[in-house]
This record gives C-alpha cells, sequence and structure tokens, in this order.
C-alpha cells in the first residue's frame, strides 16, 4: 500500500487522535503517504491548531479538515449542528461554524504550509459537491461510493481534473465479517470483494488514488490489497 488515511474519533467515540497517529506513521515511515482526519467540532480552535502545526512540522502529506456546519435554532442564540456525528461525550464544539471557516484559520491566521483536503459526500446533492470542490481545498475525498453514485463521482472528478486538484475517493468493501458494523454506522459498501477488480477498474482515469478498507475486518483488508495491486501505478 501507498499510505493510510486516518479517521478522527470516528462515531463520537474517544479515540487516539488521527492527526497524533499520522505523526507517528509519517516518522516511522516517511515513505508513505500519511493523511488524517481532524474532526473540527470535537476541538476547540487552540487544540485543532496545536493538532496541524505538528502535522506540518513533522511533514505530513496533507490533512482533512472536516466537521458540520452549525445555525442558531429560531428564537435562541444556541448553535444547532446541522449534520455529522455528534460527540458520545458531551457538546459540540462549535467554534468554527463551517469546515471552510477551520481550513481559512489554519492557513490565513495560523499560516500553515501544509495541503489541506475537504470531505464531498454522496448524499449531497452533486450542485454542492462540485461547488465544494471548486472551493479553495488544495485535494478532494469522496465518501460513500457505490455504483449508484460512481455518476456523481464522474462529474466531480472532472471539475477537479479541470483544476489540476487531486481527488481520492473511499472504498469500502463489505464482507461477512464486518456487516454488522456497516449496518450499524450505516454506511453503504462500493461493493463487495469478489467484485473488487471489477469496481476498481472503472475508477482507473478517475480519482487519483482510493481509500480501500475493509472496515473493521483486517484479514479481508489483507486480501483487499492484494486485489488491488495490479492497478497500482
Amino acid at each position: 500500500m501507498d499510505g493510510w488515511n486516518i479517521t478522527d474519533s470516528a462515531s463520537g467515540i474517544p479515540a487516539p487522535s488521527g492527526t497524533a497517529v499520522g505523526c507517528v506513521l509519517k516518522t516511522k515511515y516517511p515513505e508513505k503517504i500519511v493523511i488524517p482526519v481532524c474532526i473540527l467540532h470535537y476541538k476547540s480552535a487552540v487544540e485543532a491548531g496545536a493538532l496541524a502545526l505538528a502535522a506540518s512540522a513533522v511533514g505530513l502529506d496533507g490533512l482533512i479538515v472536516d466537521g458540520p456546519m452549525f445555525k442558531f435554532k429560531p428564537y435562541s442564540e444556541r448553535l444547532e449542528q446541522l449534520w455529522g456525528d455528534k460527540p458520545a461525550y458531551g457538546d459540540a464544539v462549535a467554534q468554527f461554524k463551517s469546515p471552510e471557516e477551520g481550513r481559512d484559520f489554519l492557513k490565513e491566521t495560523l499560516k500553515l504550509n501544509i495541503k489541506i483536503g475537504g470531505l464531498v459526500t454522496a448524499r449531497r446533492p452533486v450542485e454542492d459537491c462540485i461547488e465544494k470542490a471548486k472551493d479553495r481545498w488544495d485535494f478532494i475525498f469522496f465518501m460513500r461510493l457505490e455504483e449508484a453514485t460512481l455518476s456523481k463521482l464522474e462529474e466531480v472528478a472532472k471539475v477537479c481534473r479541470e483544476l489540476e486538484k487531486p481527488i481520492y475517493t473511499y472504498f469500502l468493501i463489505e464482507t461477512e465479517k464486518n456487516r454488522e458494523i456497516l449496518r450499524k454506522i450505516g454506511w453503504s459498501a462500493t461493493t463487495t470483494m469478489n467484485k473488487v477488480e471489477e469496481f476498481a477498474e472503472k475508477l482507473e482515469g478517475i480519482v487519483d488514488g482510493i481509500i480501500a478498507t475493509c472496515a473493521g475486518d483486517s484479514k479481508g483488508d489483507m486480501e483487499l490489497l492484494k486485489r488491488l495491486q495490479p492497478f497500482r501505478s
């Protein structure tokens, strides 16, 4: 494999910081690509900035910055989280009202010299995905790829190519072992193990890379990597 994308307290459950784990991996395996996720609404501005500074100092290849948008509830001064996983403990931190606000803080206020990527999801209309891809992100990660959303990925990828902006897609494989996990987290698989090669072939020339995972099935991950070797450039 070429590297890792590290999640950040998935489903709002406390876990080792994706950025901290990414820094350890990059230090140990400097030749690998390491791009962790930094979820803003679990952190204060100081904490998000500190993690991003560490990522930049270690030389991570990029940082995915994401989080929900917030808006004020009607007739209230309380902010409402519009989407995204809520923290399993405590309340969301709304210091950044959107991922774009967090990105601009890191780039403009802290003057960080690190590539910052944005997440787009197939759950949103393609127009929203394209609008985000055109924004000031250095690269794009595409979520929730499956047969029904492949055309949406193709449209977003076309825009990214015109902008000379890298785009990567998550490639989530369903196995017997992780089927229940996927059901619990509400994610649809990209495809099944016996169709990996068939689906991967469709992505050639569309994306710059894939984030391949069997989500909780480590043996499945090893088989998946073997199946994908012929597609590596």
